[in-house]
């Protein structure tokens, strides 16, 4: 009989065993890489960031600022305190400007209260001028009713009469001399009996020593005397005072003429003494200073 040659059998099984952990290594791979991929991509997206879960109660920390983040913090905060800086400079300087200017505004007014205050008097003054020589007014007419029209109306108007018929103080001294022999001797229809009994009756006064003189000589010469320094109402109360007063009346009405012309004279430069100034205009109150950065 033939003999027969057996062959080991061999043991597949640790072969399979080999095989299948090789496979399941693989998968595990490609399982781990394609973790790793999402969550790459996840985390760079910031999907990732904003799903992690809490912590043990604690947020996740947050990512520390980069450097540059840093930087430009501090370099705008520099730039807000320059800025200020550079506005409270600013102000402080246009709160100076605007002083001075209040200041400069204030000299302006001033100034101009005061050559109005000027002007109204030499008006006035120019107009007395010319009235007292008996010249006319010509322009300053004009410029009387202008400046004192409305506070002096009556005295406007009196001076200006008084320009049309010149009454001059050397006009009523010539005008007196003329009238003293009448103004002494009384009135040219005086009879017999009037006339004596003022004699006698000057003849016989009784008076105290300082009294002045109720002789017509004497009032003659405190007449001349008064017009001599321009005090024509001492004058005037003299004449009316003496015979022949009678005869003096053109001289009595140009006398009290010169007289209220002399008042409005004075008045009109009274309202120009005492004429306002314009008030001043109120000072800006100053910038409000800017409030420093913190």
């Amino acid at each position: 009989m033939p003999e027969m040659t057996l062959s080991p059998l061999v043991d597949s099984r640790p072969a399979r065993r080999a095989g299948g952990r090789g496979l399941g290594v693989f998968l595990a791979g490609l399982v781990l890489a394609a973790l790793g991929g999402g969550a790459w991509v996840g985390w760079h997206t910031g999907w990732l960031r904003a799903s992690l879960p809490l912590i043990a109660g604690n947020p996740v920390a947050a990512p520390a600022a980069s450097p540059g983040a840093t930087t430009a913090a501090i370099v705008a905060q520099g730039n807000l305190i320059a800025t200020n800086a550079a506005l409270a400079d600013a102000t402080a300087r246009l709160t100076a400007l605007q002083q001075q200017l209040s200041e400069l505004n204030q000299q302006t007014v001033a100034a101009s209260g005061q050559a109005t205050r000027a002007e109204a008097l030499l008006v006035a003054f120019a107009a007395r001028r010319a009235v007292e020589r008996g010249q006319p007014l010509g322009y300053l007419e004009t410029a009387l009713r202008v400046r004192f029209g409305d506070s002096q109306p009556t005295a406007v108007d009196q001076v200006v009469a008084a320009a049309l018929k010149p009454v001059t103080i050397g006009g009523l001294t010539e005008e007196f001399a003329a009238l003293e022999p009448r103004l002494a001797s009384g009135p040219t229809n005086e009879g017999s009996w009037d006339w004596l009994s003022r004699q006698v009756g000057s003849m016989f006064v009784i008076r105290h020593d300082d009294t002045p003189s109720p002789a017509p000589e004497s009032r003659i010469a405190r007449a001349r005397a008064a017009l001599a320094g321009q005090r024509v109402d001492l004058a005037i109360a003299e004449v009316e005072r003496m015979p022949g007063k009678d005869g003096a009346t053109d001289w009595l009405a140009h006398a009290r003429d010169w007289v209220a012309t002399q008042h409005a004279l004075d008045q009109i430069e009274s309202a120009a003494l005492s004429t306002p100034t314009v008030a001043p205009s109120p000072t800006p109150p100053p910038l409000a200073k800017p409030v420093a950065a913190h």
